[in-house]
């Protein structure tokens, strides 16, 4: 199980190994540079002490709050030798490889060891798991999607509180990886937290019973767990809920970001299917194709359910039929609060319209949970499959399954050669002119789909001694005038005119006096020292085409520059 998993992540993620310091994701690089910067801060808050859930190096003055965001600080502590030695880029690469091949590992033990008799419709029902269609969409740089390795661990320790005689060793194990999970992805932890409450739910209607003492040893086990998840969490959720720069809902939509009625049935574009031209564009983006299991994976799976169903032993269908409720429960509230339909609203209400609003969901993406259709189906096809020596023609079955998924294979991640970060930064030359805790204004200023200056930041806090300078804005979640969630800051007037200029081609014609007292006010408020700029345009950036332009634009703003090595540079401050 575990060469093919590294088989298959090998095949998957090739095009980044070729050269991990200068290749980056093309449907998401933007992602992958938050988390280069999320593994360097990671890695320096072992260096010097700094809060891990909270800087004041993003966002200049005010800082972000990165309890709220995905700060992934247990991995990038542990990566953090890799970090410092190697480079960031390296770190991402290693952590999203080892993501993604753990995770069909994680769910092939716990299917082995709980679920089937039958060690291949284990291996099958895990790499399900973990290579269907939305994790491979995840895979494109969501280092918290594609890490699910956590998700059957807890699931397995939740089991494990039934067991008696260890209930607080089991309950403490529990709270352990929730902590973890919670550094991982907080969004994935109440997703399973979620699967786990109504599966469980499902399951004692089906008629389970527990023994009385059973449920007093689970009751106990899920104290400790939440003593020791507590203990471990409570200052980032304090953070999350409480601290500077904490916001509520989300900064998505999230009717958009609802899984379309018949993406269920759809290929995805990084699939054997895809690469034929069967894919649909019945996702938000690239990167959330959460369900599009295709027509005869559908099929595969609604045959699997009907051999659980039928299983000579009554445990055995209670399991499946509890499984079977949770699809359903999980694959309607995926659709969202309204229904769409090949990408049309309907304006059909859904049971997700009563939980938008409620703690927690008001923050989720409802799309995401075809995440845990796609877990909860991997479990009923490994139950499917362990019938196999039950039936008459077990081999032609299995062919059958075999040449079903077949559509859904993934074919390798796109990638595209990056531009490298400029000397200036790489070799600590900036020091000549702000000072570690300073403010240098990149241009154009950095934010999700501009991200280049966050990059330069990150290359300053992962080398020498990781004392950097502070950046306005950036990309991060954060909180927006009314304290809803949006991606970065509420944009200034220089952000938003460079911003423009670099990706649409749409500079001012002529730089009013209003303009210069607004780019004056900015500087002031980010308290910045030196604006700079690559010298040239680079490979991988979505404003190269218009790198003079931005040039021009700054030079009106702020004079004729200074070339440093291969910056441009403009002194604003003394």
């Amino acid at each position: 199980m575990v060469v093919l998993a590294l088989a298959i992540t090998g095949w998957l993620t090739s095009g980044l190994w070729i050269d991990p310091n200068h290749r980056a994701m093309r449907v998401n690089a933007s992602d992958q540079s938050l988390f280069e910067w999320l593994l360097s801060y990671a890695a320096d808050t072992l260096r010097n002490g700094h809060d891990p859930f909270f800087t004041s190096l993003l966002n200049a003055p005010l800082g972000a709050n990165l309890a709220v965001n995905t700060a992934v600080s247990v991995l990038g502590w542990v990566l953090a030798p890799v970090t410092l030695l190697l480079s960031p880029s390296v770190s991402f690469a290693i952590a999203l490889t080892f993501g993604i091949a753990a995770t069909p590992v994680a769910w092939y033990l716990l299917l082995s060891r709980t679920v089937v008799r039958s060690r291949a419709a284990a291996i099958v029902g895990g790499l399900f798991c973990g290579f269907a269609p939305g994790l491979v969409s995840h895979a494109n740089a969501h280092v918290n999607f594609a890490s699910g390795y956590l998700i059957p661990l807890i699931v397995w320790r939740v089991l494990e509180l039934r067991r008696p005689g260890r209930a607080v060793r089991n309950g403490m194990i529990l709270g352990a990886l929730v902590a973890v999970q919670y550094s991982l992805g907080g969004e994935t932890l109440f997703f399973t937290a979620l699967t786990c409450g109504v599966f469980l739910g499902f399951w004692l209607l089906t008629g389970h019973r527990e023994p009385r003492d059973t449920l007093v040893t689970f009751a106990r086990g899920l104290g400790a767990t939440a003593v020791t998840a507590f203990a471990l969490l409570a200052y980032p959720l304090w953070m999350m809920f409480f601290g500077p720069g904490h916001y509520h809902g989300t900064g998505f939509d999230q009717v958009q970001h609802s899984e379309d009625l018949l993406a269920y049935g759809a290929f995805p574009r990084r699939s054997m299917a895809g690469m034929l031209g069967l894919d649909s564009r019945l996702a938000a983006n690239p990167t959330e194709e959460n369900s599009f299991f295709g027509v005869t994976t559908l099929l595969i799976l609604v045959g699997a359910g009907v051999l659980a169903l039928r299983a000579r032993d009554l445990a055995r269908r209670r399991l499946a039929r509890a499984v079977l409720y949770s699809v359903v429960a999980f694959a309607v509230l995926s659709l969202g609060p309204e229904l769409h339909v090949a990408g049309y609203r309907t304006g059909f209400p859904l049971p997700y319209a009563l939980l938008r609003h409620a703690p927690l969901f008001d923050s989720a993406l409802p799309g995401r949970l075809a995440l845990i259709v796609t877990a909860l189906a991997g479990v009923l096809l490994a139950l499917g499959l362990d019938r196999l020596p039950e039936l008459r023609r077990p081999r032609l079955v299995a062919a059958a399954v075999a040449i079903g998924l077949l559509p859904i294979v993934p074919v390798p991640l796109l990638t595209m050669e990056r531009s490298p970060v400029p000397h200036f930064f790489s070799s600590g030359a900036w020091r000549g002119y702000v000072e570690p805790g300073e403010t240098l204004i990149p241009l154009p200023v950095p934010s999700d789909w501009i991200p280049d200056g966050q990059r330069w930041q990150t290359a300053a806090l992962s080398s020498g001694d990781g004392a950097t300078f502070r950046i306005p804005a950036g990309f991060f979640l954060g909180p927006d005038a009314g304290g809803r969630g949006r991606i970065g800051p509420v944009p200034r007037w220089t952000q938003t005119t460079f911003a423009e200029t670099a990706l649409a081609g749409n500079r001012p014609l002529a730089i009013t006096p209003v303009m210069e007292v607004e780019a004056r006010k900015d500087l002031e408020y980010w308290g910045g020292r030196v604006v700079v700029m690559p010298a040239g345009a680079g490979q991988g950036t979505r404003w190269a085409r218009n790198h003079d332009l931005v040039l021009e634009l700054a030079t009106e703003l702020y004079g004729q520059p200074t070339r440093v090595d291969d910056v441009w540079l403009w002194r604003v401050a003394n």
